[in-house]
Formats: C-alpha cells, sequence, structure tokens
C-alpha cells in the first residue's frame, strides 16, 4: 500500500509540478483583470505590437491593466463564415428562448438579410421584417468585441448584416474626417476609407502587387523583373507563380479585382468612348482579364489556403513570384534583408493596377466590452497606434520588435518632419492612388463570383489545364489551340452578372450544381486544347 502511494504522489509531482513551478508571465493575467476579445486575420508581428501597445497604454491612462484576447479562425472568409455561425446561434437563442417566438427557415434566412428592410410601421412587418427588426433591436452578440484586419468589402458585408454598430468614433471626431486638408477623405481613388454611420473606420492603407525572387526569376531565364500583372502569364513562369486559393482569402480575390479593373480602364482609356460604348468596353476587359486570369493559373505551382504564405515562399525560392497584399511582401522583403541591403524577396506595386484600399476596424453588435473595445479604437487612431505601422523599430513612438511595414491612414504622418522615422519614407499611398481609380459598379457587386470563377476555371481543373497549357508551350502556341484554351465565353461578364450571381444567392445546392457544371465544362476544353496542340499523338 505504501509503494502504491508513493508511486502516486510520484506521479501527481509530474503532472502538478510544472504547473505549479511555471514562472510568471506578464501575459498572464489575473481574473479582476480586463479582457478584450478580438478576431482579425493580422499576422503575429501586428498582434504583437497593437496588443502590447494598448496594454501600456491602457495602463498609463488608467493605471489598470487589460489582455487582449486574439482569435485567428484564418483569413477574412473563415472569420466571415465564423461569425456568421455564432450571430445565427445566439439570435435563434435570443428568439426563442426570449422572445418565445418558434423558429423556422423564414426567421433563419431573414434576421441578418440586408435586403430585407423593416416597414414603417411593425405591425404590417411581414414574418421577414418582423426577424430582421428583432435582430437590429437587439443586443444579440457573437462573443466578440471588434473585428479587426481585412479588406472593406468585408466591413461592408458585416455591416450590411446589422453585425457591426456605430462605434461613435466618426460622430466624435469630426475633425479627422472629411475632404479638407489633412483630414480622412471619404473615398479615395474611388475605396471607401470610412463608413459614413460609423459601423468601420479604415485603420491602415492597403496596395497589391507582385513580391518576386530576383534569383528564381533571373534562373527562369526571365530578362526583366515582373511589374504588371500580366508579366505573371508569360509562359516562362510555368510552375513558377505561387497563388492563393481566393474563395479562401478575400485579398488575393482583391488582387483578381484588381487586375480586372486594370484591364476594363484599359479598354476605355484614350478611346473616348460615348457613355453608351462604355459597357462594351467594360465587358471586353472583364474577358481579357478572365484569359490572364487562366493563364496565371497555369502557371501557378499551387493554391495555398493563406496568402501569408505566399510572400514565404517566394524568398524561399519555392516559387519565382506570386500575387500578394502590400505588406506581406514588404514584411517579408525586410525580414530577409542581407547586410549589404540587398534581398532574396523583393516587392513592387502592381504599375497602373491597384488602387489604395483600407483595412478597417469594427464593434461587433453586443460586444461583451464595448466600453474598453471603443478605447482600443481610440488607441489604433491615435497618433501612438498609428506610428506602430510604419514606424522603424526603436524610432520615437516605434514598434518594440517588428517593422511592420504597413501604411497608417493619418494623412498628418506623412509630414517631412516624420520622414526620417517610417520605413517607407518615399511611400505616400495618398499621391499614389491618383495614378489608379478603383470604379465599384464594375467589379465589387461581383466580388464572390471572381473567386467562384477562378475556382472552376483554374482549380478545381488544375490537372487538365497544366498539362493543356504544357501542351501549347510544347507546340509554340498555335492560333487555333489556343482559341479553344482562351474561351472565356461561359464566365464572361453577363454570366458573371446573371446565373453565376444567381446561383450564389441561392441554395448551397445550386452553387454546387453550376460549380459541377462549370469544372466539367472547362476541363473538356483543356483537354481539346491540348488534344489539338498535340496532333501526332
Amino acid at each position: 500500500m505504501t509503494r502504491q502511494l508513493a508511486l502516486l504522489l510520484a506521479l501527481l509531482c509530474v503532472l502538478v509540478g510544472p504547473i505549479l513551478l511555471r514562472p510568471k508571465q506578464a501575459g498572464l493575467f489575473g481574473p479582476s483583470e480586463r479582457s478584450l476579445v478580438i478576431i482579425t486575420p493580422h499576422n503575429d508581428s501586428i498582434r504583437s505590437e497593437f496588443g502590447h501597445g494598448f496594454e501600456d497604454w491602457y495602463f498609463a491612462k488608467t493605471g489598470q491593466r487589460v489582455h487582449v484576447d486574439w482569435r485567428i479562425p484564418g483569413g477574412t472568409s473563415e472569420i466571415g463564415r465564423y461569425v456568421d455561425s455564432e450571430y445565427l446561434a445566439a439570435f435563434q437563442y435570443y428568439w426563442t428562448g426570449t422572445l418565445h417566438r418558434p423558429w423556422s427557415k423564414v426567421v433563419e434566412a431573414s434576421f441578418a438579410n440586408r435586403r430585407v428592410a423593416p416597414g414603417p410601421d411593425p405591425a404590417r412587418d411581414t414574418a421577414e421584417q418582423t426577424a430582421r427588426r428583432a435582430f437590429l433591436a437587439s443586443q444579440v452578440g457573437c462573443k466578440l468585441d471588434l473585428f479587426f484586419g481585412g479588406g472593406a468589402y468585408d466591413f461592408q458585408q458585416a455591416a450590411a448584416k446589422g453585425q457591426l454598430v456605430d462605434c461613435g468614433y466618426v460622430q466624435s471626431h469630426p475633425e479627422l474626417f472629411g475632404d479638407q486638408p489633412g483630414q480622412i477623405p471619404r473615398v479615395v481613388s474611388g475605396e471607401p476609407y470610412w463608413d459614413p454611420q460609423g459601423r468601420w473606420i479604415g485603420t491602415v492603407i492597403s496596395s497589391f502587387g507582385i513580391c518576386y525572387n530576383p534569383d528564381a526569376v533571373r534562373r527562369l531565364g526571365v530578362k526583366e523583373s515582373p511589374r504588371r500583372w500580366a508579366d505573371l502569364a508569360a509562359p516562362a513562369y510555368f510552375h513558377g507563380i505561387a497563388l492563393a486559393n481566393p474563395t479562401q482569402s478575400s485579398s488575393v480575390t482583391r488582387a483578381f479585382e484588381m487586375l480586372i479593373q486594370q484591364q476594363m480602364q484599359e479598354r476605355i482609356a484614350g478611346r473616348q468612348l460615348h457613355p453608351a460604348e462604355e459597357p462594351e468596353a467594360v465587358r471586353e476587359g472583364w474577358a481579357e482579364a478572365m484569359r490572364l486570369l487562366m493563364k496565371i493559373g497555369a502557371n501557378a505551382r499551387y493554391f495555398t489556403d493563406s496568402s501569408a504564405k505566399i510572400a514565404l515562399d517566394v524568398q524561399a525560392g519555392e516559387a519565382a513570384a506570386g500575387m500578394t497584399i502590400d505588406f506581406y511582401g514588404r514584411y517579408e522583403s525586410e525580414a530577409v534583408r542581407r547586410p549589404d541591403g540587398s534581398s532574396r524577396l523583393e516587392y513592387v506595386n502592381a504599375e497602373g493596377g491597384t488602387s489604395f484600399s483600407v483595412d478597417p476596424i469594427g464593434l461587433y453588435r453586443g460586444a461583451p466590452h464595448p466600453d474598453l473595445a471603443r478605447q482600443f479604437i481610440d488607441f489604433v487612431m491615435s497618433p501612438e497606434g498609428q506610428k506602430l505601422w510604419n514606424w522603424k523599430v526603436g524610432a520615437p513612438g516605434g514598434p518594440e520588435r517588428h517593422a511592420l511595414r504597413r501604411l497608417p491612414i493619418l494623412p498628418a504622418l506623412y509630414a517631412p518632419e516624420f520622414q526620417a522615422f517610417r520605413t517607407d519614407p518615399a511611400v505616400n499611398p495618398y499621391e499614389l492612388a491618383r495614378t489608379f481609380i478603383y470604379h465599384e459598379p464594375w467589379t465589387s457587386p461581383l466580388f464572390r463570383q471572381i473567386a467562384f470563377i477562378f475556382r472552376v476555371m483554374c482549380i478545381d481543373t488544375q490537372d487538365e489545364l497544366d498539362d493543356a497549357w504544357g501542351a501549347l508551350q510544347a507546340a509554340q502556341f498555335p492560333d487555333g489551340s489556343m482559341k479553344t484554351f482562351e474561351d472565356v465565353s461561359a464566365v464572361d461578364y453577363a454570366a458573371a452578372n446573371g446565373r453565376i450571381r444567381d446561383a450564389l444567392t441561392g441554395d448551397k445546392i445550386r452553387e454546387v450544381q453550376l460549380a459541377k457544371e462549370l469544372s466539367d465544362h472547362f476541363r473538356a476544353q483543356y483537354r481539346r486544347a491540348a488534344a489539338a496542340a498535340r496532333p501526332g499523338k
């Protein structure tokens, strides 16, 4: 018995000892200290700098400790799906448990549907309007305080559903927002920078471009480094392009959208079109963009589920180039910079092919800690928080460990006196934005369609696409085979605005059916192109 007891005590020491003896850490907070829950696609460096920065700022201001609890389910697409499911569960509980009403498919489809508008008289509401009105009047939450990072499109969608609410910052800081010098404009080169209803606010400016490995590019025999989106469609990059799956990464979808917008604008530029002729030029630009995306997809080495992986693999030489959002390219270029100033990774904004959009922040409906969340927004938008985006490590007010290489939204920080502190002193997004005007009506309503089309055209059909592109190169691109290969009529502008849009806004079964139909269509098309390019085989 004594021997068994000794063994039991020894086992208990093994299990509990490491916990009891673990050293105290600054990141572990007591029960009396407050916690702020933020969901984000931002990387670890951004989370670290803003988490510690806010905790120190809040302590200096209040004398109280606070802990930032980051939630990172994946990219913005994964965040959207997660938050949707949380609000669905919470509203169902509220509807049945608090309002004591029966749950139904109608309620489920209507409460977060932006197309359902409550009428002027609640007594005359339809079942759909009743559900929608109840949600918009509620404090139903998703157990999260803030949405921080991702594109404006994702925040517009969340706000339209009713998930984001006015945090009060725009209204309480009228000196910061407007079209006067030194203010944050409402729209810059066609891109929205903040929501007039205060439901989201841009915190940092982003652009899109190309990251490339100079050594890998030279090994492929490419003489000129890539500068334009169209450069990535060159046959020399076969199996050399790093791409992310746009259905899992909204930043990559945005890069695709920039490519499409550029092709549309190039069809219009200099042609002095009559207004009635512009829609035709837009359709032509869409078709040419689809052909470019098909070839870029054919050059892909892989399709990752994380857009952050692209720059990592390019700097490692796993791929020669990739499409990326600016801060992934700039950050990784800085991380692998050699003592002589050169780097294994270079980043360039896509020449004539990128707007300057924002990554916003927004307060969730039913946030558990709304006052603390508003304090975090105050910090992020303050000069102290804004300097973290682009100040050098060690510069006054700069980050502690990581140069984030991002572009602050406060115009005042681009003043000459701050130039020496910034990691990108020559980059002023407010000036560069004049070179590209984003036309929201052309492509913004087609955001989901762009990702869907690329998937069925390039990802689901990767084997056939790869084989056809290789056969065409070997045959030196015969006209007839290329015509077959480049046929994008199944996903033209009319289809994107019509049957594809309808399938994506309908039930899931319709989407799956159309995906299979179009994937089968492109597989057969690529097989025909490959066969035509190999007439003797």
